[in-house]
């Protein structure tokens, strides 16, 4: 078969099932408390029985970690924390064997004030990479260049004696921006995606891509409009108009696209996580030119999963020609638990559950967080032992990225929960051991063998992994078909805290997954219990089609 074709000819990436993985948090194989490469191969074959389609591995490369990983010192090497580049050849010829694709972040925005970049670019104004960074005179008064601010924590500007100058940082002072503007670096940038390409990964996520741009007249950011409620930081009190989101950032994509197409089906995800995000998502993937996927933060925020917002989410991927691909995460490394975020009216067991079956239903990529497959909720982490740079700036209004950073755990009973045997970075909370790996293998109604089943479920159909979407009229309830060729799948979700009946579409059922409802032998269910949920595969019995707009 083609190398990253699907047997159907479709992209393997088009409605695949993603697993990302924390490096420092996953599996420690040398005992020293944080997790490495090794660790991660270690544990594929656990990985490969999700039935997920792809591993992302968050940063590993060489970094003083100030933002753990996201400063890049070196692009082309790894934090020997997580082992060596011959352990990363490794992972990735193990993880093929499995037929797993790897997909790891580049960190295009923003180095690490240790790279060499940096260095060079700090040393004087006439260098060759003097303009590689966003440099600014001060004011004639001596003050900022502007009223940008950094989305960690006060203004986005630091003072560099050496050049006398401020230099832009959107996010910590240590990560100082590239200034991608300039043409050759971009061609150092794709340099380094050829170097990883070469070396057979399957694909890139671009963190915090849409910030990769500013304005180079600096001008000032408006005041957010309307003004938000969440005043924790100076950030939150702009629209981000000047500094990101500039619309030269597509011309660098497609230049990405153009190098990543000649090394067969790659996949290219961007992050785009604030700022206008949903155009920003749309120029980012339009007209198979660009980068193949983009996701934000629609469903990684505190907003409940109703049906209306469901609707309204997804209605704004409905297909149309040009438009890319959306991808959808419930959880990552930047955001709370889902777990914990959302529908705290209902056990911990079933909500998982609910929340997998509605994710592997939805149009698009799913993308799975380590630790999400176990129903793992926020850890709360003591402030002595935050290691986060967000949360320890802005304490306590903010509690940070280390709730959702803690070890997985792997074996109850075991030191560290099977992850090491030393003390790990982020302590392991005993309502994670309770939730452990090797306790819920023998529990076939455990959330992790819920999560197998609703994967499988997807894999077995085309019209739920990549197909057309058309929402049904059912009142409260969250009700949609989804069409491949001539394959159906009927989704439909009681989000609400009141049993509804319904009448639903004359079709026979052929495979199903339910939760909390009754479904009577090849029928779909009439009666939809609180908080329940249906995707079942189904005959072309009675159900309207998408129209090509909703593909």
């Amino acid at each position: 078969m083609e190398r990253g074709l699907k047997e159907s000819g479709k992209a393997w990436w088009r409605g695949a099932v993603i697993y990302q993985i924390y490096p420092r948090s996953f599996q420690d194989s040398n005992n020293d408390g944080i997790g490495d490469l090794k660790g991660i191969r270690s544990r594929l074959d656990y990985i490969a029985d999700l039935g997920v389609d792809g591993v992302w591995i968050s940063p590993f490369f060489t970094s003083p970690m100030k933002d753990f990983g996201y400063d890049v010192a070196d692009y082309r090497d790894v934090d020997p924390i997580f082992g060596t580049l011959k352990d990363f050849d490794a992972l990735l010829a193990a993880a093929h064997r499995r037929n797993l694709k790897i997909i790891i972040d580049q960190v295009y925005s923003h180095t690490s004030d240790q790279h060499a970049w940096f260095a060079q670019s700090r040393a004087n104004r006439s260098n060759d990479k003097a303009d590689w960074y966003v440099w600014a005179d001060p004011k004639p008064d001596g003050s900022l260049p502007n009223n940008w601010q950094s989305v960690f924590t006060g203004p986005a500007w630091t003072w560099d004696a050496r050049r006398e100058q401020y230099y832009l940082h959107n996010f910590l002072p240590e990560q100082p921006d590239l200034n991608l503007h300039h043409p050759a670096v971009q061609q150092a940038l794709l340099d380094v995606a050829k170097f990883w390409l070469m070396r057979g990964v399957d694909g890139f996520r671009l963190d915090a891509i849409n910030h990769g741009m500013h304005d180079p007249e600096l001008r000032d950011n408006p005041v957010a409009e309307p003004p938000l409620f969440n005043r924790s930081r100076p950030y939150l009190m702009q629209d981000h108009l000047h500094s990101m989101n500039h619309p030269n950032m597509s011309a660098l994509l497609e230049r990405i696209r153009a190098l990543t197409d000649t090394f067969g089906d790659i996949f290219t995800l961007a992050e785009v996580g604030s700022g206008r995000a949903l155009p920003i998502q749309k120029a980012y993937t339009a007209d198979a030119k660009r980068l193949n996927s983009a996701y934000g933060f629609e469903f990684l925020g505190p907003t409940e999963p109703t049906a209306a917002n469901i609707r309204r989410v997804l209605g704004n991927w409905s297909g149309t020609a040009g438009e890319g691909w959306p991808s959808w995460a419930f959880s990552n490394h930047d955001a709370p638990r889902v777990a914990t975020r959302w529908l705290q009216q209902l056990d911990a067991a079933r909500r998982t559950k609910l929340l997998a079956l509605l994710q592997v239903a939805l149009r698009g990529n799913a993308l799975i967080y380590q630790g999400e497959e176990l129903g793992l909720p926020q850890a709360e982490i003591p402030f002595d032992r935050i290691q986060d740079p967000e949360a320890k700036s802005n304490w306590p209004q903010t509690l940070g990225r280390d709730g959702a950073r803690t070890p997985m755990p792997w074996q109850r009973h075991e030191t560290g929960a099977g992850f090491s045997h030393a003390e790990p970075w982020l302590p392991m909370p005993e309502a994670h051991r309770r939730l452990a790996v090797d306790g819920q293998l023998g529990d076939p109604e455990s959330t992790l063998h819920f999560f197998r089943r609703a994967i499988g479920l997807r894999n077995s159909s085309a019209a739920l992994s990549r197909g057309a979407l058309q929402f049904l009229d059912a009142g409260e309830l969250l009700a949609f078909v989804r069409q491949d060729g001539g394959q159906r799948a009927l989704c439909v979700f009681n989000l609400t805290a009141e049993p509804a009946q319904w009448t639903p579409p004359q079709a026979t059922v052929e495979r199903h997954l339910g939760l909390g409802c009754a479904v009577p032998e090849g029928r779909c269910p009439t009666l939809l219990p609180p908080f329940s949920g249906f995707v079942g595969t189904v005959e072309d019995c009675g159900l309207p089609s998408p129209s090509p707009s909703t593909g």
